[in-house]
């Protein structure tokens, strides 16, 4: 079973939702991490004021006692965020996060899950932190199999620090659990620090990447794990203000890639950091644009 994002046409700048080229305009997704200090009817209030059309939801905390905002479907808190994202005209792209542990107990995600599909969401984002690779398979295949009895799919994220470090290892667990309704989340700052590339994604199988997040960064590259987790958390860049090839990158996405931010930049006020997020990777899109009807131009 396929589970496909929904297309929205909108007369307003968040018009459209799915990438099929550079040239066409996205309905932009920010991730939680963009601003996590904010709670979600706020977030969603600041992240639609800015220009975004979807969120990301941070309901799980990356690490025991990391800040996260579960949701319990049927609370007054629930209830009041859905009333915020109608309210708003916003959608929720994917919730996070959960790190697949040896030990995870899959089935105390129900609950997240539920209220997950609820809020509509489309995906939940988990990463791989398991140094058995079967063992990594058969709980990623376990929890898919969980989070599509709600509808929902699963993205793995793969980071220089974790297990699953690299798009060539995220593929692999893709491909070993071999679950319908998972796939592969590639964000630049983690493609590039991994010692990928934008060409690398043209070799991925159809339907195994699904969605990107964007940011910059700066060509000093971390030495070492938590110069690399702190670059990632506080030390990203607005997309198109750094050295990452995020026009190539966008080139290289198949069509129906959903196109999300994810830039955490603390010395900024919440509100302002949303707004640079948005007209930034906008601006981004433009330059890809005029590069692929420039291309174009050229081959006739």
């Amino acid at each position: 079973m396929q589970f496909h994002d929904r297309l929205h046409v909108r007369s307003d700048r968040r018009e459209g939702y799915l990438l099929n080229a550079p040239t066409i305009t996205p309905k932009l997704a920010v991730a939680h991490l963009t601003a996590l200090e904010l709670a979600p009817q706020e977030w969603v209030r600041q992240a639609a004021r800015a220009g975004f059309g979807a969120v990301g939801l941070r309901m799980n905390p990356t690490a025991a006692g990391a800040i996260a905002y579960p949701s319990r479907t049927g609370s007054d808190a629930h209830l009041a965020l859905r009333r915020r994202l109608a309210d708003e005209g916003m959608t929720v792209h994917d919730v996070e996060f959960i790190p697949l542990l040896p030990d995870i107990d899959v089935a105390s995600y129900a609950a997240m899950f539920d209220a997950a599909a609820d809020l509509g969401a489309q995906c939940v984002t988990v990463s791989g932190d398991d140094p058995d690779a079967a063992r990594l398979a058969a709980n990623l295949a376990a929890l898919c199999e969980l989070a599509g009895q709600y509808g929902l799919r699963v993205d793995l994220e793969f980071m220089r620090w974790r297990h699953v470090g690299t798009l060539k290892q995220a593929r692999a667990a893709v491909e070993r659990a071999g679950s319908a309704n998972l796939a592969i989340l590639v964000d630049a700052l983690h493609l590039a620090r991994s010692g990928g590339c934008p060409d690398d994604l043209r070799g991925l199988p159809d339907g195994m990447l699904r969605a990107v997040q964007l940011c910059d960064a700066s060509q000093d590259e971390p030495v070492g794990d938590d110069a690399t987790i702190l670059e990632a958390r506080t030390g990203r860049l607005p997309p198109g203000s750094g050295v990452l090839p995020l026009t190539g990158l966008l080139a290289a996405l198949p069509a129906g890639t959903t196109l999300g931010v994810e830039m955490p930049l603390p010395s900024l006020p919440a509100k302002d950091r949303l707004e640079l997020a948005y007209q930034s990777t906008r601006a981004l899109l433009d330059v890809a644009r005029r590069r692929e009807e420039s291309l174009g131009a050229s081959r006739q």
